[in-house]
């Protein structure tokens, strides 16, 4: 019984260690981003804001710049350097931020 349970407390130590990794490497991705659309995806106006943003909304449009088909002066290009594991990623840590207003 205590191999079960020190099995299964490693188990979630390990799911938890591999959730923090992904968000701190969202958050890092997500740094880029704020050049143009704020701080956590709060944009300070002109461009949209991505807090709280659609996840399967967010991976679509990423998918149609990195594609070509949906048009853009910089997406397209920016896009193409990020792997579908990152865009999924990018799209869980911009549909967790609160939206300012």
């Amino acid at each position: 019984m205590r191999k079960v349970f020190l099995a299964s407390a490693l188990l979630l130590a390990g799911m938890a260690t591999a959730q923090a990794s992904n968000l701190t490497q969202a958050r890092y991705i997500a740094a880029n981003c704020a050049n143009c659309h704020g701080t956590n995806g709060n944009s300070a106006g002109g461009i949209e804001s991505l807090a709280g943003y659609d996840r399967d909304k967010f991976i679509s449009v990423m998918k149609a710049f990195k594609s070509g088909e949906k048009p853009a002066t910089i997406m397209h290009q920016l896009s193409q350097g990020y792997s579908d594991e990152q865009i999924a990623a990018l799209a869980d840590f911009f549909a967790g931020q609160s939206k300012k207003r």
